[in-house]
């Protein structure tokens, strides 16, 4: 059977479930191939795999396990898990690879597969080209003297647990703290609040109860309005709220004010240096989409910032490059090399929480510093506009907005690296010019 070529993205493979995309066929395919890559460069592979709470995410589980026992890969089953799990339960169990069947926060239409490799970061270029460049060659199967074999972890959950509270200060607890929790109905579901109750605090859930079609939607971290609702209703002292699978958070105050990415980057940052010092610190990491105001403010904190393309795979590339430890996306995709390989929802939390609970203050009091530009940002279907990098009118006006913004603010326009969309945004100070810039451009297109 031929399939479409096979090219990941900056997140792995993902895609719409069914025929022409994310098929069991397909993911079989995808199965057998790693595998075999995985025998070139270790005698007895064994991978971990989990899944979010996708309907597809079984059946695809199934093909996934039955690709990697042909090729002779030994396979555990960690079941329903948070992505940040998988790539911990790599590492600490010395595993060839750790996969995860998730879209993250897409709705329960797109499923899709990503890659650890054995350090729990996520897998080389090197490694991911060799499967792409070998996924249409001729069937195989191992005989069965040599098939892979599978079984299951059933103590997944409890591990991660014990793993996001080892992260938490041991002389701090939650106590008397009542934190809303908002999980997406995804793959941390009940994991968090499982981790938040055993370190002290009173728990109230709002979406928690996955049924296979409910992952992402109205809820969690592209759904802030949810959880801020949430916070007032229930009068929480906090609210978390996470994506499908676990990896990208923000923060709800008692007021019901959200805390996004750049936000909570800064805070994490700002702690680093008051404990460890700037010199230790060093710099911090963001991407083409970090707020202009985010960038100024680590200037005027004496820190280096750095930005790398959009997507955590290139935030972790710099970190390593850099030997920094904090990077993280305006999405809320913090990598803390101090607590993980890869982002955590939960225990990036849970940093911000100790952050708060040992200076006493509020978190509005500790951005307080913090002067993000007004930020305007566009998606547009690239279906509609497949030549929108060779249109003249188009790169005419974005260099005219280019030149107007020069040293005030910023334009930037990206094709996404998980989603047919191709993103125009404007940051200024003035909120009403970046919306206008922002539209101006788009209309742009139509030229």
């Amino acid at each position: 059977m031929e399939f479409k070529k096979l090219s990941f993205g900056t997140d792995g493979v993902r895609g719409k479930v069914g025929d022409a995309g994310i098929s069991p066929e397909f993911v079989l395919r995808l199965g057998m191939v790693a595998g075999k890559v995985f025998s070139s460069f270790s005698n007895k592979p064994s991978v971990i795999l989990g899944r979010d709470t996708r309907i597809s995410g079984q059946m695809l589980e199934s093909a996934l396990q039955a690709g990697f026992i042909s090729a002779g890969v030994d396979v555990l089953l960690a079941g329903c898990l948070p992505t940040p799990a998988i790539a911990y339960l790599t590492k600490s169990m010395r595993l060839t690879s750790g996969i995860v069947i998730s879209a993250s926060h897409n709705s329960y239409h797109d499923n899709g597969i990503k890659f650890f490799d054995g350090d729990g970061n996520k897998l080389p270029d090197q490694i991911e080209q060799k499967i792409e460049s070998t996924f249409n060659d001729h069937s195989f199967s191992n005989s069965s003297t040599i098939l892979g074999t599978v079984n299951q972890l059933n103590d997944s959950v409890g591990r991660y647990i014990e793993f996001c509270k080892g992260t938490f200060p041991s002389q701090l607890s939650l106590s008397g703290l009542h934190i809303i929790v908002d999980a997406a109905h995804g793959a941390s579901s009940g994991v968090i609040e499982a981790v938040l109750m055993e370190l002290g605090a009173r728990v109230t859930s709002i979406a928690s109860s996955p049924n296979g079609k409910n992952i992402n939607k109205n809820v969690g971290t592209t759904f802030p309005e949810n959880i801020t609702k949430a916070v007032i209703k229930f009068s929480g002292d906090f609210g978390i709220a996470l994506d499908g699978d676990g990896d990208r958070f923000l923060v709800v105050d008692d007021k019901g004010k959200i805390f996004q990415g750049d936000e909570l980057l800064y805070s994490i940052a700002k702690d680093m240096v008051r404990i460890n010092g700037l010199s230790n610190v060093q710099g911090v990491v963001g991407t083409l989409m970090s707020n202009f105001g985010l960038e100024k403010s680590f200037q005027d904190m004496g820190l280096e910032f750095r930005r790398s393309r959009v997507g955590d795979r290139f935030i972790a590339e710099m970190l390593r490059q850099t030997g920094w430890n904090l990077g993280g996306e305006t999405s809320g995709h913090i990598l803390n090399l101090n607590f993980h390989s890869t982002g955590d929802g939960i225990i990036n939390s849970l940093q911000i929480l100790a952050i708060l609970i040992n200076s006493d203050v509020t978190l509005s009091e500790w951005t307080d510093e913090l002067d993000l530009f007004p930020q305007f940002l566009l998606n547009v279907p690239i279906s509609k506009f497949p030549n929108w990098h060779q249109n003249q009118e188009f790169l005419r006006v974005q260099n005219k907005i280019g030149l107007k913004l020069k040293n005030k603010g910023r334009l930037l326009v990206r094709p996404s690296g998980t989603e047919p969309l191709l993103r125009i945004m404007v940051e200024t100070s003035n909120e009403n010019l970046s919306e206008s810039l922002a539209l101006e451009l788009k209309a742009s297109l139509k030229n």
